[in-house]
C-alpha cells in the first residue's frame, strides 16, 4: 500500500528533526570552534617545503583523540540507513522545497558533492604506495580506503579484514587520510544545519521548536541534585511511579540522620 502524503511528510519531518539533533551536536564540537581551521583540514591542506632535490610534505593535524571524538558525533549522519543521515536530510529539504527551483538545484549539488567525498570515483583523491625493498612486496589503498581503515579498523569497531588490507601503511597513515573526511562531513552537516535554520525562520519548514533550542551537549559534568532522599532494605517494593507516595519499609534520610544534640557509639571488635 502506498504511504498517504500525510505519512511522506511525517517521514520526512522525522528525519530532518533527527539530523537536527545530530547536527548540534556536530556543531558544539571543539574542532568547529575554529571555523577556518576546520574548513582547512577538511581540504586536507598541506605544506610542501622544497630542500635542494627534496619535497618536505608537512600537514598539522589535531590530536587523534579529540578526531575520535568527533568521528562518533558525526558516524550516523555518514550511515544512510540511521534515520539522522545527512542524505535523508537532505532528502526531505528537497521534498518541503520542491516548489522553489533554486533549492531544488541547491539540494542536487549537495547531494552530489556529498557522495563525490563519502564515494569516492577510484580515480579521485590520492593512493600511498609502499614496498619493502628486503622481501619485494608491495601495497597500495586510496586515500578513502585508509580512511573507513581508520574509522572501523581503529575507532568505531575493530574490523579486521580493514586493519589486514591497511596494517603495512601504519596507524599515522591511515589517521591522516581519515581527518579530511571526518571535517569536512563535520563542516557540511554544519552548513546544513544552518541552511535549516534559515528555511524555518522564513516558514518553509515545520519543525518542532524542540529541537532547535534542547540540550544536545553537557554544558556540565558535575552532577548535583536537590530533593528528598529515601532509603530501604534490600528488596522492599519501589513506588510505583514518581509521583506516588513510597510504600512501608521506606525511610526518608532525613528523618534517620542523628540531631546535634544526639551521640551514637560503636564498638569494633579486637
Amino acid at each position: 500500500m502506498a504511504a498517504s502524503l500525510r505519512e511522506i511528510e511525517q517521514r520526512h519531518r522525522s528525519n530532518l528533526e533527527a539530523f537536527v539533533l545530530r547536527a548540534r551536536r556536530v556543531e558544539e564540537h571543539s574542532l568547529a570552534a575554529d571555523w577556518k581551521g576546520l574548513v582547512a583540514l577538511g581540504a586536507g591542506s598541506m605544506k610542501v617545503t622544497v630542500i635542494g632535490e627534496q619535497a618536505v610534505l608537512r600537514q598539522e593535524l589535531p590530536s587523534e583523540e579529540l578526531v575520535e571524538s568527533a568521528t562518533a558525533r558525526v558516524r550516523p549522519l555518514l550511515l544512510e540507513e540511521d534515520p539522522c543521515a545527512y542524505l535523508k536530510a537532505l532528502a526531505a529539504v528537497g521534498y518541503f522545497c520542491r516548489d522553489l527551483p533554486r533549492e531544488t538545484s541547491e539540494v542536487k549539488a549537495k547531494r552530489a558533492e556529498w557522495r563525490a567525498r563519502t564515494k569516492p570515483a577510484p580515480d579521485s583523491g590520492y593512493t600511498v604506495m609502499v614496498g619493502n625493498t628486503t622481501t619485494g612486496q608491495t601495497a597500495s589503498l586510496t586515500d578513502h580506503d585508509l580512511a573507513w581503515a581508520w574509522i572501523y579498523g581503529d575507532v568505531v569497531h575493530h574490523d579486521p579484514d580493514k586493519r589486514r588490507a591497511a596494517d603495512p601503511f601504519g596507524l599515522a597513515e591511515r589517521f591522516r587520510a581519515a581527518v579530511p573526511l571526518i571535517t569536512w562531513a563535520m563542516v557540511a552537516a554544519i552548513e546544513l544545519l544552518n541552511h535549516i535554520r534559515a528555511l524555518q525562520h522564513d516558514g518553509i519548514l515545520d519543525l518542532s521548536p524542540d529541537v532547535l533550542d534542547q540540550e544536545v551537549v553537557l554544558r556540565s559534568t558535575t552532577w548535583e541534585h536537590t530533593g528528598q532522599a529515601h532509603t530501604a532494605p534490600p528488596g522492599t517494593p519501589a513506588p510505583e511511579h514518581a509521583l506516588s507516595p513510597f510504600p512501608r519499609g521506606w525511610t526518608s534520610v532525613q528523618e534517620a540522620k542523628p540531631t546535634r544534640s544526639s551521640s551514637s557509639t560503636a564498638s569494633v571488635p579486637k
